[in-house]
Formats: C-alpha cells, structure tokens, sequence
C-alpha cells in the first residue's frame, strides 16, 4: 500500500503529498563542472554557480516559443546536454496513475534558438522519458507502450520494439504495479556507445483487469480496466532485451528462472557498455540476485546473491530514484545496501562479486545514500544513531579504512536533508526540528561553513524557541517491552489539573513512519481548525514494521502480521499513554488514511474498549484485495499464510465495532479499490453495526480531484470528530 509518489520517513509528508498532483518533479540539476545547478526560473532556466550563487540566465522564456503554439513552452521537467548546447524540455505533461510521465518533448539548440518537437506523428501528450544518445545525434522515448528513436538531424522516426497488437505488452515502461510498488517508470537505457538500447518488456496479458466504474462523466457508464494483480496471483513476467538501434533486432537477456515468478527491479549498463547489470527478486521477495548479462548473446551470471528471512529492502526503501547504478573505479567495483548484519549498511562489491567491503560499520542504520566523492575518497550518508526521529549527515571513507565522523553540529538537534554536489565540494542544506521553522543554506563540505551571504544557521537556531512550543517528543514502553517514539501536541492553556480528549494519528505500515522531529510533522492537515486551539491533545506514536532507522529486527517484525502486532502496538501504546492524568478516556478518537486508514479499522474493531471514534480514509479492510508486490513482501503468500491474513483483515473484526466510525473512500481509487469499502459496509451491515460512510465518486487514492473536494472531506471530519469526540478540558481528579 504505497502511499509514497517520492521516499518519505514521514507518512504526514506523504499524506500531504496527495493534495497536489504529481507531476514530473523537477529537482535541482547538476550542472557537467559539479559545482554549479540549474533549475527552472521565470519560465527559464537559470543556471547558479558556486560558491559565488552568481546567476546566469540559460534559458529564456523568450526563446520558448515554438512555431504554432499560442505561448511560451512551460517547462515541467529539463535537461542539458553535457556540452551545455542544447535542452531538452518537457512539457504538456499528463497523469500515468500517479506522476505525469507523459508529455511533449523538445529540444531547443540554445546557439541557434531554433526549437524542434521530438515525436512529431505520435499523439499529443504521448511521448515518455525522453533521452538524447551518448554521442548527442538521436533521442529515444516510449509512445504507447512501444519504443522508438529519432535521428536529430533527419528527424526520421523509427519503432524500436512491437507491442504485437496488445496494449499489454508493455516495451520501455511498466504496469501499474511495477510503477507503484518499486518506483519503475523510465524502463530504457542508451548504451555508452548510442548503438543499441536495453529495455524492460513487461508482459500484462496473464493480468486480469480490475474494472472502475465511472458513473458521473457521461449518462451512461464507462468501465476503466486497469491492469492489476492481486495478492496470491502471479506477477507480470518480465525480461530485458537489448534492441540494435541500426536493424531493431531484439537480443533477449537470458535470466535464469520462471519470469512469472520473479521481479527485475533494476537495470542499468556498466560504464564500458560491455555488460549490462540487474536485480532480480524472487516473487517472495526474500532473495535477491545481481546478475551481470552479455548485451550481444544474452548469458546471464549470478555474481551476488542475499537472502532474508522476512524481505530483501532495496533502493526505494532509501532513495527516490530507482534509476541508476553507483559504480566506482571505472566500473570495476559498485555501492550496494543490505541489512545483512541486523542493519542498514553501505558495501563496496567488485564487478564479480569476489570481494565486499564494509563501509558504514556499526549498530546503525544509514537512512540515505547521499553522495559518493571518489575523487575525495569519501562517502556522505544520513543516519541517526541515538534518535530514531532525527537524521544527520556523515562521511566515511571509501576504501572502508575508518570510522564514520558526523559532519552536521550535534548542537542542531532534529531532521537535516543536504543535497551535495557532485564534486563533494559543496552542499544545499535543509534544517528544522519540531520548534523551529525550516532554515535554508549553502555550505561547504565538510567544514559546513555558509557560503558568503548565506544564513549561518548554527547561529540562527534559538534553542530557546523549544520552551515556547506545546509540540513535544516522549518514548513510551508498552507491557510487551517495547519502546516506540511519539508526539504529543497539547492545547493551547494546557491545565494539568484537567482531562482532555485526544485524537490519535496513526499509519503504522511499512510505508512511512509519522514521528520525525521537523517542524510541522505533527500538523493536523485534515482538521479545518487547530486542534490544540479547541482543546485536544494530538497524539502520534510509531510501531514495530515502521520503518524507523532502528535496525532491522525492528522493521521486519512486521513480516506476515500486518493487522496484527502493528495494532497491538499502537493499542497497548496508547493504553499506556491514558494512564496519563490529564487525559480522557472516554474521549478517545483515531484516524488515518490508506495504512492509516486499515489501521483505524482494526483499532476500532480489535480494541474498542480503548478507541471511542475513528476516521477511516481509504482503507485496505482485507490483504486480500490489495496488489501482489506490496502484499506479498510483507505477508507471504496467501496460499500458505492464509490464517495471518484473516488475522489481521479488519472485516474479520468489524463485528467488534462498538464505537463512532466515520468511513470514507473514492470510487475511483486504482490503488485501493473501493470494493474495500463496499465489503465493510457489507459486513457492518450484517452485523447491524451503525457508522457514516461517504464515497467520492471517482476520486483517486488521495481524493485530490473534484471542485472543493478537500474543503468537504476537511469539514466532514471535523465536524464528525466534534460531535462525536467533543473538545475541551473537563474538571478531573488530580493524583493524589
């Protein structure tokens, strides 16, 4: 159950990010000399050097204009080609489920500031993951399903793969479960030598369709298939072929094993072009291989394998980018990360797979891979060490010779993101802490000294401000022993001496985490007023199967119990926290949305002495009705799990219901498919169990479409929790 469009440890931040559609997100650029970024500005690229931040305009909106458009290109997304000659601009950008990965693409010579249209033929709108060749003469993209490239100087077109007729059968990109499960969307790549192209072929004709009905934009209704396989059914086989650009001959990669049992996750070529490396999973997802494959025969080699208990994590657990591969030397050794220890470390692996070297040693994890310098010899990570909710940055040495040393001032306690330039010489540094707004500043590495005319932030941090907030963090230890991490936001006059109600926010999957100390992580987004200023202490506390930087016996706990020690957790947590004097228990409410949502469910149904009223968003109310890759990761195969699977359904329990339910969910959701909903009230009904229930007609998973959308749902919860939880503190009885 994916929430993440990007990596987040806060599933707050992944909640909000459902009311803004995602687009091609379009980051800082690094520039060819590294020490200088491009980004979009004025409806331009701008291009700012370092250390001097001085600006220079690249792109001007002015030479955006295209022959026959009626205004400027907007730029959605850019790149540059490495000679800084030319642009590639994406733009007109449409929704493929939840990024917009279609669009039209141009490219722009900035000597001549003549304009050209790649695809000129293809649909509008149509054209996918657009990249020029090494040499800088073709351009390759996906319309379609299919592949194709295009010669610049000629601009003859040519179809690359063949789709035989089916939509799908998919060449260059992915089906709706690859894209949401493992963050594979762009599903090609150039070859060093621009003479032949490597691509995923994923093959959705054994996939049966799911049916959406959409009742509201005709008289009749219209059915929308979407292509998804859930729990128990086999995945969509895939396999990596490598087209020659000159003929379009496709010479398969022969990967050993059944392709409808077994995911490749990650594909790129190595930086001589003469072998081609990948991830493959099995479809448990408790073994993972790294097999390197001759482009020109197919032979496939096993060259590093792991294997886990539970799951094997991999990239989109610590980055937000699938694509890539860290190489070193050349080529001749890589990074890679596993758990293999108990925790999440850095290795250094030759290209055969003969030697790995420990980078990161010690009872940590690292939380993001953040830049490798192998010019300097350096690795620069995220971990937390002591604070599971807080995140510093670090650097260690290459060859594994050394400790790691904390570069951020342990005087700064909180969350710290750094975006470091490819030189190592410099980085955008992002801080805050749940009592100080976030603080922005171009630094070097690795003294961390501001850049001339950049905010010193070690100065401009007031640790003072944290006597001033009604937002704090505490551990609380349950009667199984274990110790989870929280957030607490008390009312505005808070008065020991009363009894408040508290409205807890839960998540509780191994999607996101929602304690992180950063300014805002215990915002109450959904709530139309403030809840603290009415009189409510809001309450947030992360469980075993988060995942928290706290090991992998932490994390994995989870493995095959969703529904189950996550709900105990989180119940036998608050049990202890209403052991606190100043709060009502009998004024108890809990909500959440998607996991959180699922969560809300079985808290309400499994521990209805403790919960009093519940706002369920989109929930999944059975493991069974969710998509094979999530589910099967985390609890097994239905065929031999099926009592954990029942176990943890909140329709097994939703006979239980005692207390105030508030259920909400999109008809049009291809995440999380209504049907969700519509077999709770089934079973809520049977039992004669009385709750609210409202569906948006054919809003997605984060209910972000429709005029006024988030307006309503915001009122509705509001005023369900008021009436239901009532605010305010009541005269209690003190301790003696």
């Amino acid at each position: 159950m994916n929430l993440r469009p990007m990596i987040f440890r806060s599933a707050l931040t992944l909640a909000l990010a459902f009311f803004a559609l995602e687009g091609f997100a379009q980051k800082l650029t690094w520039a060819a000399d590294g020490n200088s970024y491009l980004t979009t500005e004025d409806g331009g690229i701008v291009k700012y050097s370092l250390p001097s931040l001085d600006k220079s305009v690249v792109v001007a909106k002015e030479m955006l204009n295209a022959t026959g458009q009626a205004a400027p290109l907007k730029i959605e997304g850019f790149t540059l080609t490495d000679d800084g000659k030319r642009a590639l601009i994406y733009t007109n950008s449409k929704k493929v489920w939840r990024a917009k990965t279609r669009g039209d693409y141009w490219l722009l010579d900035l000597g001549t500031k003549s304009l050209m249209q790649l695809g000129k033929g293809r649909p509008a709108s149509s054209l996918m993951f657009a990249k020029l060749s090494p040499d800088g003469t073709k351009a390759a993209y996906v319309s379609e399903r299919n592949v194709y490239v295009e010669d610049l100087t000629t601009g003859d077109i040519k179809k690359l793969t063949d789709d035989l007729g089916t939509k799908k059968l998919i060449n260059g990109t992915f089906d709706w479960v690859y894209e949401e499960e493992f963050f594979c969307r762009d599903g090609f790549r150039w070859a060093p030598d621009s003479k032949s192209i490597a691509y995923w072929q994923i093959d959705a004709n054994k996939i049966r369709d799911f049916y959406m009905i959409d009742n509201t934009d005709s008289v009749y209704s219209q059915i929308i298939p979407v292509e998804y396989p859930k729990v128990g059914d086999p995945p969509s086989p895939a396999r990596i072929g490598v087209v020659n650009i000159a003929d379009a001959k496709t010479t398969w990669m022969a990967v050993p094993g059944d392709p409808a049992q077994h995911y490749i996750v990650r594909m790129e070529w190595a930086p001589d072009g003469k072998e081609i490396i990948l991830q493959q999973l099995n479809r448990k997802q408790n073994e993972s291989k790294l097999m390197l494959c001759e482009p020109k025969t197919g032979v496939a080699k096993t060259i590093f394998s792991e294997k886990d208990e539970a799951w094997v994590s991999t990239i989109n657990e610590w980055s937000n980018s699938s694509v890539g591969w860290d190489w070193l030397e050349g080529g001749k050794s890589f990074i890679w990360m596993s758990e293999k220890d108990g925790w999440r470390h850095v290795y250094s692996i030759s290209r055969d797979g003969s030697k790995e070297t420990l980078l990161t040693p010690g009872n940590y994890d690292v939380i993001s891979l953040d830049r490798i310098d192998e010019k300097g010899g350096q690795l620069y990570f995220s971990a937390s060490p002591n604070s599971a909710v807080q995140k510093y940055l670090f650097k260690a040495p290459l060859n594994g010779k050394g400790k790691a040393e904390q570069l951020t001032p342990a005087s700064l306690p909180g969350t710290h993101t750094y975006t470091i330039s490819p030189s190592g010489k410099y980085a955008r540094h992002r801080f805050s802490n749940f009592y100080t707004d976030e603080k922005t500043a171009w630094e070097e590495l690795p003294s961390m000294k501001p850049l001339a005319g950049q905010t010193d932030i070690a100065k401009a941090f007031d640790p003072k401000a944290k006597d001033a907030s009604n937002v704090e963090f505490f551990k609380v230890t349950t009667v199984d022993g274990v110790e989870m991490d929280g957030w607490m936001k008390k009312p505005k006059n808070f008065d020991p001496s009363k009894k408040y109600p508290v409205v807890f926010y839960v998540y509780g999957e191994p999607a996101g985490t929602t304690v992180e100390d950063s300014y805002g992580s215990a915002s109450d987004f959904i709530y139309d007023g403030d809840l603290a200023e009415d009189g409510y202490v809001h309450i947030s506390i992360d469980n075993r199967g988060t995942p928290a930087p706290k090991g992998r016996e932490w994390r994995k706990a989870i493995y095959k119990k969703i529904g189950q020690i996550n709900i105990r957790d989180q119940a036998m947590g608050a049990k202890k926290i209403l052991e606190w004097p100043f709060l009502d228990p009998e004024r108890v409410a809990v909500w959440g949305w998607s996991g959180g949502g699922s969560s809300t469910l079985n808290l309400m149904f499994q521990y209805p002495e403790i919960y009093k009223t519940g706002v369920s968003i989109a929930p999944v109310t059975s493991s069974l009705l969710y998509d094979n890759i999530y589910t099967e990761r985390y609890m097994g195969l239905p065929q031999e799990n099926m009592a954990d699977y029942t176990a943890g359904a909140s329709l097994t329990h939703a006979k239980n219901l005692k207390g105030n339910l508030l259920l909400i969910h999109g008809t049009g959701d291809d995440n999380v498919h209504f049907q969700n909903a519509e077999m709770l009230v089934n079973e809520l009904v049977k039992h004669n169990k009385q709750f609210q229930y409202m569906a948006y007609p054919m809003r997605s998973h984060g209910l972000s479409e429709g005029e006024g959308t988030f307006l309503h749902l915001s009122t509705m919860v509001s005023n369900y929790l008021r009436e239901n939880c009532p605010p305010g503190g009541v005269a209690g009885t003190k301790k003696p």
